[in-house]
């Protein structure tokens, strides 16, 4: 708990079984009141792991994507009353050590949505960010800006904290199942008009640290001009998206069974 509020940590994770632990071991258990972990389908001992931790488990039945994953993730959270719900993943990319400085720029008040930037501090080459995402991520933030009218220092983190109100609001399953999920969350938080705070977090680049390659990122740079755009349209008044309708499908729509709860004591569903 922090500020009277309940703290829910989850992580969507993917082939995450060698560094969930690292992960999870810098989780401040002072605040945060519960981690659930969201497997999609790896092909490692993840689910395994996440199990031996005590963590409160879910198992995707086919690997449905990054996207897919966090929808998962925010239903789930949702479901254990959460009051704030901040995203980490488990590849130990992000340290977990700066959650508490997320949880409270929501929990005071101030802010519906922080994000954790690896901007901000100046750290992401030093950190081991490859220079065409580096110079990427400072071209589509720039575009973003301009075409949201907003002033974020960087919109693809993978390091977010949402209140509830932001999640039950945003129609979230409008939104791609794939990477751009992300952006667009983003996109429909400053549409619908949510305050967003950001802090400084490092970032680190290994072996085991998740990232996508050359071609998805490009397929995600379009995905974010796109989204942009969109946002833009909408906001004149030339077109409607459903991404941006406020009577979208959010997480309390119904969704189709395509996960099992794999949680140690718990019966998984046939």
């Amino acid at each position: 708990m922090m500020n009277g509020k309940k703290v829910v940590v989850v992580m969507p994770a993917y082939n995450a079984a060698a560094t969930l632990e690292r992960t999870y071991a810098e989780v401040p258990k002072d605040i945060v009141d519960e981690v659930i972990l969201v497997d999609d389908c790896s092909r490692d001992s993840t689910i395994d792991q996440a199990k031996r931790l005590g963590l409160r488990c879910f198992r995707h039945q086919q690997n449905w994507g990054y996207g897919r994953n966090q929808k998962t993730c925010y239903a789930e959270a949702l479901k254990t009353g959460a009051d704030v719900v901040i995203m980490v993943h488990p590849d130990y990319q992000y340290t977990p050590k700066i959650i508490p400085a997320m949880a409270n720029l929501v929990t005071c008040g101030e802010y519906d949505v922080a994000i954790a930037s690896r901007i901000l501090g100046g750290t992401a080459l030093g950190g081991g960010m490859p220079l065409y995402k580096y110079i990427s991520n400072r071209f589509l933030t720039l575009s973003q800006n301009l075409l949201m009218s907003a002033k974020l220092s960087e919109y693809h983190t993978g390091y977010r904290a949402f209140s509830r109100q932001v999640l039950e609001k945003l129609p979230l399953w409008e939104n791609s199942d794939d990477f751009v999920f992300d952006n667009q969350m983003l996109a429909q938080s400053v549409y619908f008009g949510f305050r967003i705070g950001e802090v400084s977090c490092p970032t680190k680049y290994f072996e085991e640290a998740s990232s996508i390659n050359f071609r998805r990122s490009c397929t995600y740079g379009i995905g974010v001009l796109e989204t942009s755009m969109q946002f833009r349209l909408q906001k004149l008044g030339c077109k409607q998206y459903a991404i941006f309708d406020k009577n979208g499908r959010g997480l309390s729509s119904p969704a189709p069974e395509y996960y099992s709860d794999e949680t140690p004591g718990c019966t998984p569903a046939s």
